[in-house]
């Protein structure tokens, strides 16, 4: 007869042993990394056939893994990364319209389980470096409070390449410094260029990372290569820039050299990965945000030809983004990826390459859709039928919708001034290295490291026939639509460039009809947009020149003088 002391003795080995399991399972786990740029065009990376500046590290990592041909995502910063992090459609997280402010007081929806916390909660250690753009004006809306353990960056939309400073463009509000670890200001490294200053960051993550027993989540969300303030919104090293000088635009080429040192911190990451024999266990996703503005409010210059639109309006340039992926468990690298993937899938798809089980109310709550299967499965695997809510704004009265391979667009943005190709590539400005175009992609820093875990060897000819088959073929011009005064329905598999518009052909009748009826009831299913007025108690001015969590910081009795290089960190 057993002892209750030998009856809880054996209960408690049980249970130690399930958590020894637990742990060894969640070691085993892969490494998940995501790198984000932000605002960068869909033809701003050489793998899709542009040659006016390389990007040979990005290029290797879509070469090596899978070009993700259609990847999609909403199309302004604050919906983008909800969707991401929460796998849901922006219209359910009250972050439909527009993007929050750092003066404005609302965050995503709390309601919302995020990747971090699913990921934190499986075993792994959760960190985001670089940009939030989630909600700060409560501790409750900043990262550390929503899954991630560590948090080293800005909480805004953006700041100043080397000052960490911040000024709204639309709310007459002073220059605010926005740069943290977890919830403290972070001074230290003030000048240094900061997508360096990231990238360093990420790597001493990754090599601290073998010292831990268990698996690392890694966001590195750069502002690269989103503007930074309005007196000087292009930035970059001289020494970056002065390689690009034979583009002629001043502008373009300083965005050149932005591109170039983003691209170098995609080959510092994965040489770091390779150094600490942590890549085989890893997967890696590159991608943007969104599309590039090109003209306009934060233009960058950025390109998304041949696509028509750029960020913030509902058309391919700026859904449409560049993006790759690579692991070792895919079987399929050296390949393009051509099934349509929205930034919400990767929330249950990452879980199930992690083999993280969702709790039913959180797959319930879910947009997205797990693609791992066909990510790791073969070239050849069948698509899955999908839709992707590109846009549902109802205060702007837009609304744009893909089902399969139909896409359906209803009202724009900014009274159409942005809905044209706004970009075309310059064929007489050519990065000298195109000329030896795979000889540069293959001694890349990201290549000689992905190399030794290569399938099959990475030959200029396996290169060429990639970057060709990558490149978007428009075809003719033929119908035009105006979204302000018609419907407009494009067959986005033969039509990528939306030129010929199909809602008036009796065929495609029942096409239209049910995008229609699928529109309305998105919109039933939608919440309140959660904007919210801007504050003038979150003016700088009244927190010693900080961006600040201003609904909780009480202000100071006078207000401060703030420039760049004063107080808090002066």
């Amino acid at each position: 007869m057993w002892s209750l002391s030998a009856t809880f003795l054996l209960l408690l080995c049980l249970r130690e042993g399930k958590a020894a399991e637990s742990e060894a399972k969640a070691a085993r786990r892969p490494n998940i990394i995501i790198i984000m740029a932000d605002d960068m065009g869909f033809d701003d990376v050489s793998f899709r056939g542009g040659r006016e500046f390389i990007t040979p590290n990005i290029d290797a990592l879509a070469y090596h893994g899978r070009i993700l041909d259609r990847l999609y995502a909403p199309a302004m910063c604050t919906p983008s990364r909800g969707a991401l992090l929460s796998g849901r459609y922006p219209i359910h997280t009250g972050t439909q319209h527009f993007v929050i402010s750092n003066e404005e007081p609302w965050a995503l929806d709390s309601n919302a389980t995020l990747m971090p916390e699913i990921f934190q909660r499986a075993g792994y250690s959760t960190n985001l470096v670089g940009k939030w753009h989630l909600g700060f004006s409560r501790p409750e809306y900043t990262p550390t409070h929503r899954g991630f353990d560590y948090h080293y960056g800005y909480w805004g939309a953006y700041i100043d390449y080397y000052q960490r400073r911040s000024k709204m463009p639309v709310a007459n509000y002073s220059l605010g410094y926005d740069f943290r670890r977890n919830m403290d200001l972070e001074c230290k490294d003030r000048g240094t260029y900061v997508t360096d200053l990231l990238t360093t960051e990420a790597e001493r993550l990754i090599k601290e990372q073998t010292s831990k027993d268990k698996p690392l989540f890694l966001m590195l969300s750069h502002l690269a290569t989103h503007t930074a303030n309005e007196d000087d919104p292009l930035q970059a090293p001289e020494e970056e820039i002065r390689k690009f000088s034979y583009i002629k635009d001043p502008n373009r080429r300083k965005y050149a050299a932005m591109v170039s040192k983003l691209d170098q911190s995609v080959g510092r990451i994965i040489s770091t990965l390779a150094s600490t024999d942590q890549l085989k266990n890893s997967i890696v996703i590159f991608y943007s945000d969104n599309g590039a503005p090109s003209v306009g409010m934060f233009a960058n210059t950025g390109s998304n030809w041949p696509l028509r639109g750029q960020k913030n309006t509902p058309w391919e340039g700026g859904v449409r983004v560049a993006g790759a992926v690579w692991s070792s468990k895919m079987v399929a690298r050296g390949s393009i990826f051509t099934q349509p993937i929205y930034v919400g899938d990767w929330l249950p798809t990452l879980a199930h390459a992690a083999d993280i089980e969702l709790e039913p109310q959180i797959l319930a709550g879910l947009d997205g859709i797990d693609l791992w299967p066909q990510l790791s499965g073969s070239a050849d695997a069948p698509h899955v039928p999908r839709e992707i809510l590109h846009s549902l704004d109802d205060v702007w009265k837009v609304g744009s919708l893909l089902m399969g391979h139909w896409k359906y667009v209803n009202g724009t943005t900014s009274a159409g001034q942005y809905d044209s190709v706004l970009t075309y590539r310059e064929f007489d400005e050519i990065d000298p290295r195109e000329n030896r175009y795979a000889v540069t992609i293959r001694n890349s820093p990201t290549s000689r490291a992905l190399a030794r875990l290569d399938l099959r060897r990475l030959t200029q000819q396996r290169i060429t026939g990639l970057r060709r088959s990558a490149a978007v073929q428009c075809g003719d011009f033929q119908r035009s639509c105006n979204p302000l005064l018609e419907d407009c329905l494009f067959d986005i598999s033969a039509d990528p460039c939306e030129q010929n518009n199909l809602a008036y052909s009796e065929r495609h009748s029942d096409v239209l009809a049910a995008l229609r009826k699928r529109l309305r009831e998105l919109r039933a299913s939608a919440s309140t947009p959660g904007n919210r007025a801007s504050l003038p108690s979150a003016d700088p001015t009244w927190h010693t020149c900080t961006w600040e969590t201003f609904e909780q910081q009480k202000p100071t009795s006078v207000p401060l003088v703030c420039d760049y290089v004063g107080v808090p960190c002066g």
